[in-house]
Protein backbone atom coordinates (compact mmCIF):
# COMPACT_ATOMS: atom_id res chain seq x y z
CA UNK A 1 0.00 0.00 0.00
CA UNK A 2 2.86 2.36 0.87
CA UNK A 3 4.61 1.72 -2.45
CA UNK A 4 1.37 2.22 -4.38
CA UNK A 5 0.72 5.54 -2.60
CA UNK A 6 4.27 6.69 -3.35
CA UNK A 7 3.83 5.84 -7.04
CA UNK A 8 0.59 7.83 -7.15
CA UNK A 9 2.24 10.83 -5.51
CA UNK A 10 5.20 10.56 -7.87
CA UNK A 11 2.78 10.74 -10.79
CA UNK A 12 1.40 13.93 -9.24
CA UNK A 13 4.85 15.45 -8.98
CA UNK A 14 4.93 14.98 -5.20
CA UNK A 15 7.55 12.28 -4.69
CA UNK A 16 10.36 14.70 -3.97
CA UNK A 17 8.28 16.56 -1.45
CA UNK A 18 7.09 13.35 0.19
CA UNK A 19 10.67 12.30 0.92
CA UNK A 20 10.67 14.92 3.67
CA UNK A 21 8.08 12.82 5.51
CA UNK A 22 9.96 9.52 5.29
CA UNK A 23 12.33 10.35 8.16
CA UNK A 24 11.22 9.56 11.70
CA UNK A 25 8.88 12.27 12.97
CA UNK A 26 9.53 14.31 16.08
CA UNK A 27 6.92 15.87 18.31
CA UNK A 28 5.48 19.18 17.18
CA UNK A 29 6.97 19.22 13.69
CA UNK A 30 5.81 21.50 10.90
CA UNK A 31 3.95 20.01 7.94
CA UNK A 32 2.50 21.87 4.94
CA UNK A 33 0.45 21.14 1.85
CA UNK A 34 0.20 23.77 -0.89
CA UNK A 35 -2.13 23.29 -3.86
CA UNK A 36 -2.28 25.36 -7.04
CA UNK A 37 -4.84 24.75 -9.80
CA UNK A 38 -4.53 26.51 -13.16
CA UNK A 39 -5.54 24.00 -15.82
CA UNK A 40 -9.31 23.80 -15.47
CA UNK A 41 -11.02 21.79 -18.18
CA UNK A 42 -14.63 23.02 -18.01
CA UNK A 43 -14.41 26.43 -16.31
CA UNK A 44 -12.03 29.35 -17.02
CA UNK A 45 -8.34 28.59 -16.58
CA UNK A 46 -6.18 30.61 -14.20
CA UNK A 47 -2.73 32.08 -14.78
CA UNK A 48 -0.95 32.34 -11.43
CA UNK A 49 -2.36 29.74 -9.02
CA UNK A 50 0.45 27.24 -9.66
CA UNK A 51 3.08 29.97 -9.25
CA UNK A 52 1.41 31.00 -6.01
CA UNK A 53 1.59 27.44 -4.69
CA UNK A 54 5.27 27.15 -5.63
CA UNK A 55 6.10 30.47 -3.97
CA UNK A 56 4.30 29.45 -0.79
CA UNK A 57 6.08 26.10 -0.87
CA UNK A 58 9.47 27.83 -1.00
CA UNK A 59 8.44 30.24 1.76
CA UNK A 60 7.24 27.52 4.10
CA UNK A 61 10.37 25.45 3.46
CA UNK A 62 12.41 28.41 4.70
CA UNK A 63 10.27 28.39 7.85
CA UNK A 64 11.14 24.78 8.66
CA UNK A 65 8.08 23.09 7.16
CA UNK A 66 8.17 19.76 5.35
CA UNK A 67 6.23 20.79 2.27
CA UNK A 68 4.11 18.91 -0.26
CA UNK A 69 3.43 20.89 -3.44
CA UNK A 70 0.50 19.66 -5.55
CA UNK A 71 -0.36 21.19 -8.92
CA UNK A 72 -3.40 20.98 -11.18
CA UNK A 73 -5.27 18.42 -9.12
CA UNK A 74 -8.35 16.66 -10.43
CA UNK A 75 -10.86 15.31 -7.92
CA UNK A 76 -9.19 11.93 -7.37
CA UNK A 77 -5.71 13.40 -7.18
CA UNK A 78 -6.87 16.07 -4.72
CA UNK A 79 -8.35 13.38 -2.46
CA UNK A 80 -5.19 11.25 -2.61
CA UNK A 81 -3.03 14.29 -1.86
CA UNK A 82 -5.13 15.14 1.18
CA UNK A 83 -4.82 11.54 2.35
CA UNK A 84 -1.01 11.77 2.13
CA UNK A 85 -1.18 15.06 4.06
CA UNK A 86 -3.27 13.33 6.74
CA UNK A 87 -0.70 10.58 7.10
CA UNK A 88 2.12 13.08 7.59
CA UNK A 89 0.43 14.83 10.56
CA UNK A 90 0.86 13.62 14.12
CA UNK A 91 -0.65 14.91 17.38
CA UNK A 92 0.91 18.21 18.42
CA UNK A 93 2.07 19.18 14.92
CA UNK A 94 1.62 22.48 13.16
CA UNK A 95 -0.30 21.94 9.90
CA UNK A 96 -0.36 24.57 7.14
CA UNK A 97 -2.75 24.25 4.17
CA UNK A 98 -2.56 26.71 1.26
CA UNK A 99 -4.88 26.68 -1.75
CA UNK A 100 -4.76 28.82 -4.88
CA UNK A 101 -7.39 28.21 -7.54
CA UNK A 102 -11.11 28.51 -8.06
CA UNK A 103 -13.25 28.49 -4.95
CA UNK A 104 -17.02 28.54 -4.75
CA UNK A 105 -19.55 29.17 -1.99
CA UNK A 106 -22.89 27.38 -1.91
CA UNK A 107 -25.34 28.06 0.94
CA UNK A 108 -22.58 29.33 3.21
CA UNK A 109 -20.23 26.38 2.63
CA UNK A 110 -16.92 26.68 0.82
CA UNK A 111 -15.81 24.32 -1.94
CA UNK A 112 -12.35 24.09 -3.53
CA UNK A 113 -12.69 23.24 -7.21
CA UNK A 114 -10.52 20.49 -8.75
CA UNK A 115 -9.45 20.90 -12.36
CA UNK A 116 -12.11 18.48 -13.63
CA UNK A 117 -15.09 20.18 -11.94
CA UNK A 118 -18.01 20.11 -14.44
CA UNK A 119 -19.48 23.22 -16.04
CA UNK A 120 -22.64 23.33 -13.92
CA UNK A 121 -25.68 25.49 -14.65
CA UNK A 122 -28.64 26.71 -12.62
CA UNK A 123 -30.08 24.01 -10.37
CA UNK A 124 -26.94 21.83 -10.47
CA UNK A 125 -25.48 22.84 -7.12
CA UNK A 126 -25.25 19.20 -6.03
CA UNK A 127 -23.10 18.47 -9.07
CA UNK A 128 -20.58 21.08 -7.89
CA UNK A 129 -20.71 19.80 -4.31
CA UNK A 130 -20.07 16.20 -5.30
CA UNK A 131 -17.21 17.10 -7.63
CA UNK A 132 -15.38 19.46 -5.22
CA UNK A 133 -13.53 19.50 -1.89
CA UNK A 134 -15.41 20.89 1.11
CA UNK A 135 -13.10 23.34 2.91
CA UNK A 136 -14.69 22.66 6.33
CA UNK A 137 -13.84 19.00 5.88
CA UNK A 138 -10.13 19.89 5.73
CA UNK A 139 -10.49 21.63 9.10
CA UNK A 140 -12.19 18.51 10.51
CA UNK A 141 -9.41 16.27 9.22
CA UNK A 142 -6.73 18.40 10.88
CA UNK A 143 -8.72 18.34 14.12
CA UNK A 144 -9.05 14.56 13.91
CA UNK A 145 -5.28 14.30 13.52
CA UNK A 146 -4.95 16.42 16.70
CA UNK A 147 -2.78 19.09 15.09
CA UNK A 148 -1.91 21.63 17.75
CA UNK A 149 -2.01 24.53 15.31
CA UNK A 150 -3.86 24.53 11.97
CA UNK A 151 -3.34 27.36 9.50
CA UNK A 152 -5.47 27.54 6.35
CA UNK A 153 -4.89 30.14 3.64
CA UNK A 154 -7.18 30.53 0.61
CA UNK A 155 -6.19 32.62 -2.39
CA UNK A 156 -9.41 31.64 -4.12
CA UNK A 157 -11.64 34.69 -4.08
CA UNK A 158 -12.20 35.05 -7.82
CA UNK A 159 -15.24 35.59 -10.05
CA UNK A 160 -17.97 32.99 -10.37
CA UNK A 161 -16.30 30.33 -12.58
CA UNK A 162 -19.68 29.01 -13.76
CA UNK A 163 -20.89 32.23 -15.37
CA UNK A 164 -21.29 31.94 -19.14
CA UNK A 165 -22.92 34.30 -21.57
CA UNK A 166 -26.56 33.45 -22.23
CA UNK A 167 -26.74 30.75 -19.52
CA UNK A 168 -27.97 31.20 -15.96
CA UNK A 169 -25.15 30.24 -13.61
CA UNK A 170 -25.36 27.80 -10.74
CA UNK A 171 -26.58 29.53 -7.58
CA UNK A 172 -23.66 30.46 -5.36
CA UNK A 173 -20.84 32.93 -5.15
CA UNK A 174 -17.39 33.31 -6.60
CA UNK A 175 -14.83 33.31 -3.85
CA UNK A 176 -15.44 31.90 -0.40
CA UNK A 177 -17.72 32.59 2.55
CA UNK A 178 -16.35 33.65 5.96
CA UNK A 179 -15.30 30.76 8.24
CA UNK A 180 -16.50 32.22 11.54
CA UNK A 181 -17.17 28.98 13.46
CA UNK A 182 -13.66 27.59 13.63
CA UNK A 183 -12.54 25.31 16.46
CA UNK A 184 -9.81 26.31 18.89
CA UNK A 185 -6.31 26.21 17.46
CA UNK A 186 -7.32 27.13 13.89
CA UNK A 187 -6.33 30.28 11.99
CA UNK A 188 -7.66 30.99 8.49
CA UNK A 189 -6.84 33.76 6.00
CA UNK A 190 -8.74 34.73 2.83
CA UNK A 191 -7.22 36.79 0.04
CA UNK A 192 -10.35 38.98 -0.21
CA UNK A 193 -13.49 39.76 1.75
CA UNK A 194 -17.06 38.68 1.02
CA UNK A 195 -18.26 39.57 -2.50
CA UNK A 196 -14.77 40.84 -3.39
CA UNK A 197 -12.52 39.46 -6.11
CA UNK A 198 -8.79 38.97 -5.67
CA UNK A 199 -6.42 40.59 -8.14
CA UNK A 200 -3.91 38.48 -10.06
CA UNK A 201 -2.10 41.63 -11.17
CA UNK A 202 -2.26 45.38 -10.74
CA UNK A 203 -2.05 46.24 -14.44
CA UNK A 204 -1.06 44.78 -17.79
CA UNK A 205 2.49 45.92 -17.03
CA UNK A 206 2.60 43.99 -13.73
CA UNK A 207 5.08 41.18 -14.45
CA UNK A 208 5.08 39.70 -10.96
CA UNK A 209 4.47 35.93 -11.28
CA UNK A 210 2.28 35.87 -8.17
CA UNK A 211 -1.13 37.23 -7.27
CA UNK A 212 -1.28 40.49 -5.32
CA UNK A 213 -2.20 38.60 -2.14
CA UNK A 214 0.36 35.78 -2.30
CA UNK A 215 3.30 38.02 -3.20
CA UNK A 216 2.52 40.10 -0.09
CA UNK A 217 1.59 37.31 2.31
CA UNK A 218 4.73 35.27 1.52
CA UNK A 219 6.98 38.23 2.33
CA UNK A 220 5.19 38.96 5.60
CA UNK A 221 5.50 35.33 6.73
CA UNK A 222 9.29 35.55 6.56
CA UNK A 223 9.58 38.65 8.77
CA UNK A 224 10.81 37.71 12.27
CA UNK A 225 8.87 39.00 15.23
CA UNK A 226 5.44 38.95 13.55
CA UNK A 227 2.80 36.62 14.95
CA UNK A 228 0.05 35.25 12.73
CA UNK A 229 -2.34 38.08 13.53
CA UNK A 230 0.29 40.69 12.68
CA UNK A 231 1.14 38.86 9.44
CA UNK A 232 -2.54 38.87 8.46
CA UNK A 233 -3.08 42.50 9.47
CA UNK A 234 -0.04 43.80 7.60
CA UNK A 235 -0.90 41.72 4.56
CA UNK A 236 -4.43 43.12 4.62
CA UNK A 237 -3.19 46.69 4.84
CA UNK A 238 -0.65 46.32 2.01
CA UNK A 239 -3.01 44.42 -0.31
CA UNK A 240 -5.92 46.81 0.22
CA UNK A 241 -3.65 49.80 -0.49
CA UNK A 242 -2.30 48.23 -3.68
CA UNK A 243 -5.81 47.34 -4.84
CA UNK A 244 -7.07 50.82 -4.06
CA UNK A 245 -4.28 52.28 -6.20
CA UNK A 246 -5.99 50.71 -9.23
CA UNK A 247 -9.52 51.59 -8.04
CA UNK A 248 -10.28 48.03 -6.91
CA UNK A 249 -11.58 46.89 -3.54
CA UNK A 250 -9.79 43.88 -2.04
CA UNK A 251 -9.45 43.58 1.73
CA UNK A 252 -8.08 40.22 2.95
CA UNK A 253 -9.80 38.85 6.04
CA UNK A 254 -8.70 36.45 8.74
CA UNK A 255 -10.42 34.40 11.45
CA UNK A 256 -8.45 33.73 14.61
CA UNK A 257 -9.19 30.93 17.08
CA UNK A 258 -5.65 30.72 18.46
CA UNK A 259 -5.17 30.71 22.23
CA UNK A 260 -1.52 31.82 22.11
CA UNK A 261 0.56 34.04 19.87
CA UNK A 262 2.06 32.00 17.03
CA UNK A 263 5.39 33.05 15.52
CA UNK A 264 6.35 31.08 12.41
CA UNK A 265 9.51 33.09 11.69
CA UNK A 266 10.78 33.40 15.26
CA UNK A 267 10.94 36.37 17.57
CA UNK A 268 12.34 39.78 16.76
CA UNK A 269 16.10 40.20 16.84
CA UNK A 270 16.03 42.02 20.17
CA UNK A 271 13.96 39.30 21.88
CA UNK A 272 15.84 37.31 24.50
CA UNK A 273 16.19 33.65 23.57
CA UNK A 274 16.07 31.05 26.33
CA UNK A 275 18.89 28.54 26.51
CA UNK A 276 16.49 25.59 26.69
CA UNK A 277 14.70 26.47 23.44
CA UNK A 278 14.78 23.66 20.83
CA UNK A 279 16.32 24.37 17.40
CA UNK A 280 14.08 26.65 15.29
CA UNK A 281 13.46 23.99 12.62
CA UNK A 282 11.85 21.74 15.22
CA UNK A 283 9.55 24.33 16.71
CA UNK A 284 5.89 23.75 16.03
CA UNK A 285 4.29 27.13 16.31
CA UNK A 286 4.78 28.45 19.78
CA UNK A 287 8.27 29.80 20.41
CA UNK A 288 8.63 31.66 23.72
CA UNK A 289 6.55 34.84 23.88
CA UNK A 290 8.00 37.93 25.53
CA UNK A 291 5.54 38.34 28.41
CA UNK A 292 6.35 38.38 32.12
CA UNK A 293 7.00 34.86 33.35
CA UNK A 294 4.51 33.35 35.78
CA UNK A 295 5.54 31.01 38.60
CA UNK A 296 5.16 27.50 37.17
CA UNK A 297 3.26 26.11 40.12
CA UNK A 298 0.77 28.97 40.05
CA UNK A 299 -0.05 29.19 36.34
CA UNK A 300 -3.22 27.13 36.59
CA UNK A 301 -4.59 29.51 39.24
CA UNK A 302 -3.94 32.71 37.31
CA UNK A 303 -6.92 35.09 37.21
CA UNK A 304 -8.82 35.98 34.05
CA UNK A 305 -9.54 39.66 33.38
CA UNK A 306 -12.41 41.26 31.48
CA UNK A 307 -12.31 44.92 30.41
CA UNK A 308 -15.26 47.26 29.98
CA UNK A 309 -15.14 50.87 28.79
CA UNK A 310 -17.58 53.45 30.20
CA UNK A 311 -17.79 57.24 30.27
CA UNK A 312 -15.53 57.53 33.30
CA UNK A 313 -12.81 55.17 32.12
CA UNK A 314 -12.17 51.42 32.38
CA UNK A 315 -13.59 48.76 34.67
CA UNK A 316 -11.42 45.67 35.00
CA UNK A 317 -12.97 42.60 36.63
CA UNK A 318 -10.84 39.66 37.74
CA UNK A 319 -12.12 36.09 37.98
CA UNK A 320 -10.33 33.59 40.22
CA UNK A 321 -10.64 29.83 40.23
CA UNK A 322 -9.76 29.64 43.95
CA UNK A 323 -11.50 31.31 46.89
CA UNK A 324 -9.70 34.53 47.81
CA UNK A 325 -9.31 36.42 51.08
CA UNK A 326 -7.80 39.55 49.53
CA UNK A 327 -6.81 40.98 46.14
CA UNK A 328 -4.14 43.57 45.32
CA UNK A 329 -2.79 45.01 42.09
CA UNK A 330 -0.51 47.53 40.45
CA UNK A 331 0.63 48.54 36.99
CA UNK A 332 3.90 46.72 36.38
CA UNK A 333 6.82 48.49 38.03
CA UNK A 334 4.71 51.41 39.29
CA UNK A 335 4.78 51.68 43.06
CA UNK A 336 3.30 49.43 45.71
CA UNK A 337 0.42 46.97 45.36
CA UNK A 338 -3.00 48.42 46.17
CA UNK A 339 -5.80 46.49 47.84
CA UNK A 340 -9.11 46.32 45.99
CA UNK A 341 -11.13 46.33 49.24
CA UNK A 342 -14.25 44.30 49.96
CA UNK A 343 -17.93 44.20 48.98
CA UNK A 344 -20.87 43.61 51.32
CA UNK A 345 -21.28 39.98 50.36
CA UNK A 346 -20.17 36.79 52.11
CA UNK A 347 -18.28 34.26 50.04
CA UNK A 348 -20.04 30.93 50.76
CA UNK A 349 -16.73 29.11 50.27
CA UNK A 350 -14.83 31.07 52.95
CA UNK A 351 -17.70 32.46 55.03
CA UNK A 352 -15.87 35.80 54.94
CA UNK A 353 -16.45 39.07 53.13
CA UNK A 354 -15.75 38.77 49.46
CA UNK A 355 -12.87 40.83 48.10
CA UNK A 356 -13.83 43.36 45.46
CA UNK A 357 -12.91 41.69 42.14
CA UNK A 358 -12.91 44.97 40.17
CA UNK A 359 -10.62 47.95 39.71
CA UNK A 360 -10.98 51.20 37.80
CA UNK A 361 -8.52 52.71 35.34
CA UNK A 362 -8.67 56.26 33.95
CA UNK A 363 -9.97 56.80 30.38
CA UNK A 364 -6.48 57.74 29.17
CA UNK A 365 -4.79 54.67 30.70
CA UNK A 366 -1.89 53.55 28.54
CA UNK A 367 -1.13 50.02 27.38
CA UNK A 368 0.83 48.04 29.90
CA UNK A 369 0.83 45.06 32.23
CA UNK A 370 -1.40 44.80 35.30
CA UNK A 371 0.14 42.69 38.06
CA UNK A 372 -2.45 40.94 40.23
CA UNK A 373 -1.95 38.86 43.36
CA UNK A 374 -4.31 37.34 45.87
CA UNK A 375 -4.39 35.72 49.32
CA UNK A 376 -5.68 32.16 49.09
CA UNK A 377 -7.90 30.35 51.59
CA UNK A 378 -4.82 29.20 53.53
CA UNK A 379 -3.57 32.75 53.97
CA UNK A 380 -0.71 32.39 51.47
CA UNK A 381 0.04 35.06 48.89
CA UNK A 382 -0.26 33.86 45.27
CA UNK A 383 1.23 35.73 42.35
CA UNK A 384 1.79 38.31 41.09
CA UNK A 385 0.22 37.28 37.79
CA UNK A 386 0.73 39.51 34.72
CA UNK A 387 -2.33 40.57 32.71
CA UNK A 388 -1.78 42.48 29.49
CA UNK A 389 -3.85 45.64 29.07
CA UNK A 390 -4.21 46.95 25.51
CA UNK A 391 -6.84 49.74 25.50
CA UNK A 392 -7.60 49.61 21.79
CA UNK A 393 -7.88 45.81 21.62
CA UNK A 394 -9.95 45.74 24.82
CA UNK A 395 -12.31 48.42 23.51
CA UNK A 396 -12.84 46.64 20.21
CA UNK A 397 -13.46 43.32 21.96
CA UNK A 398 -15.90 44.87 24.46
CA UNK A 399 -17.87 46.80 21.84
CA UNK A 400 -18.04 43.83 19.48
CA UNK A 401 -19.42 41.68 22.29
CA UNK A 402 -22.12 44.28 22.91
CA UNK A 403 -22.96 44.47 19.19
CA UNK A 404 -23.26 40.69 18.96
CA UNK A 405 -25.56 40.60 22.00
CA UNK A 406 -27.76 43.48 20.79
CA UNK A 407 -28.01 42.72 17.08
CA UNK A 408 -31.78 43.24 17.12
CA UNK A 409 -31.13 46.92 18.00
CA UNK A 410 -28.77 47.80 15.17
CA UNK A 411 -31.53 49.62 13.28
CA UNK A 412 -34.86 51.14 14.20
CA UNK A 413 -37.57 52.79 12.09
CA UNK A 414 -39.60 55.90 12.75
CA UNK A 415 -42.26 57.76 10.82
CA UNK A 416 -41.60 61.50 10.84
CA UNK A 417 -42.37 63.44 7.68
CA UNK A 418 -41.71 60.20 5.87
CA UNK A 419 -39.86 57.03 6.84
CA UNK A 420 -36.58 57.27 8.75
CA UNK A 421 -34.19 54.46 9.69
CA UNK A 422 -31.97 55.20 12.71
CA UNK A 423 -28.55 53.59 13.24
CA UNK A 424 -27.63 55.36 16.49
CA UNK A 425 -26.80 52.02 18.10
CA UNK A 426 -24.11 51.31 15.52
CA UNK A 427 -22.66 54.80 15.92
CA UNK A 428 -22.41 54.25 19.70
CA UNK A 429 -20.22 51.18 19.21
CA UNK A 430 -18.46 52.27 16.01
CA UNK A 431 -14.94 51.64 17.35
CA UNK A 432 -15.44 47.89 16.82
CA UNK A 433 -16.64 48.36 13.24
CA UNK A 434 -14.56 48.67 10.08
CA UNK A 435 -17.49 48.96 7.69
CA UNK A 436 -21.30 48.90 7.69
CA UNK A 437 -23.11 47.75 4.56
CA UNK A 438 -26.87 47.96 4.09
CA UNK A 439 -29.34 46.79 1.48
CA UNK A 440 -32.70 48.51 0.99
CA UNK A 441 -35.43 46.03 0.08
CA UNK A 442 -32.80 43.41 -0.65
CA UNK A 443 -31.21 40.64 1.42
CA UNK A 444 -27.79 41.54 -0.01
CA UNK A 445 -26.20 44.61 1.63
CA UNK A 446 -24.90 46.48 -1.41
CA UNK A 447 -24.08 49.99 -0.21
CA UNK A 448 -21.75 51.40 2.42
CA UNK A 449 -23.18 53.32 5.36
CA UNK A 450 -20.60 55.91 6.38
CA UNK A 451 -19.78 55.96 10.09
CA UNK A 452 -18.13 58.72 12.18
CA UNK A 453 -14.49 58.07 13.14
CA UNK A 454 -13.67 56.35 16.44
CA UNK A 455 -12.46 58.63 19.24
CA UNK A 456 -10.52 56.58 21.80
CA UNK A 457 -10.86 59.38 24.36
CA UNK A 458 -14.66 59.10 24.39
CA UNK A 459 -15.49 56.11 22.18
CA UNK A 460 -19.25 55.90 22.77
CA UNK A 461 -19.96 59.61 22.49
CA UNK A 462 -22.71 60.66 20.08
CA UNK A 463 -22.21 64.35 19.42
CA UNK A 464 -24.15 67.03 17.60
CA UNK A 465 -23.79 66.90 13.86
CA UNK A 466 -23.17 63.16 13.65
CA UNK A 467 -25.37 61.45 11.02
CA UNK A 468 -27.70 59.09 12.87
CA UNK A 469 -30.46 58.29 10.37
CA UNK A 470 -31.37 57.96 6.72
CA UNK A 471 -34.56 59.00 4.98
CA UNK A 472 -36.15 56.17 3.00
CA UNK A 473 -38.94 55.91 0.49
CA UNK A 474 -42.28 55.34 2.28
CA UNK A 475 -42.72 52.08 0.36
CA UNK A 476 -39.54 50.56 1.85
CA UNK A 477 -40.26 47.12 3.29
CA UNK A 478 -36.92 46.11 4.84
CA UNK A 479 -33.25 46.95 5.32
CA UNK A 480 -30.49 44.34 5.59
CA UNK A 481 -27.27 45.00 7.52
CA UNK A 482 -23.83 43.42 7.52
CA UNK A 483 -20.93 44.54 9.74
CA UNK A 484 -17.26 44.06 8.99
CA UNK A 485 -15.46 44.20 12.31
CA UNK A 486 -12.05 45.72 12.92
CA UNK A 487 -10.40 42.27 12.97
CA UNK A 488 -11.68 41.61 9.45
CA UNK A 489 -14.39 39.11 10.40
CA UNK A 490 -17.91 39.64 9.10
CA UNK A 491 -21.23 39.41 10.92
CA UNK A 492 -24.27 37.49 9.80
CA UNK A 493 -26.61 39.51 7.61
CA UNK A 494 -29.48 40.85 9.72
CA UNK A 495 -32.78 41.96 8.20
CA UNK A 496 -35.02 44.63 9.76
CA UNK A 497 -38.61 45.13 8.61
CA UNK A 498 -40.01 48.63 8.41
CA UNK A 499 -43.35 47.35 9.71
CA UNK A 500 -41.73 47.48 13.17
CA UNK A 501 -41.74 51.25 13.32
CA UNK A 502 -42.63 53.98 15.76
CA UNK A 503 -44.99 56.85 15.01
CA UNK A 504 -43.49 59.10 17.69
Amino acid sequence: MTRRLFRILAALGLAASLSGFAAPAWAEKRVALVVGNNEYKNVPKLLKAVNDARTMGDTLSQLGFSVMVAENQNRQQFSETLLAFDKAIEPGDTAFFFYAGHGFEIAGQNYLLPTDVPAATEGQEELVRDASILADRIVERLQNKKARTSILVFDACRNNPFERKGIRAVAGGGGLAPMTQLPEGVFSVFSAGPRQTALDRLSNDDANPNSVFTRTFAKELLKPGENLVQVAQRTRRAVSEMAESVKHRQVPVYFDQMVDDVFLSGLAKDAVARSDDPPPTKLAALPPVSVPKMPKEETLNAPIASFSRHNGGWSVTFSFADPTLGISWRMAGQGDFRETGFIDTLDPRTRKRMPNPSIELPPDAQAGTIEVRYVDQSGDMQGPFPIRFDPEAALIRDQRKILDMTSTSWLSFREFNGLLVYYTHLVSYRCAIREVRIGIDTAVPNQVLKMPPCDMRDPSAVTAGMPLYMKLAPSTKSVSVELTYRDGSVSEIKSFRSANRSNN
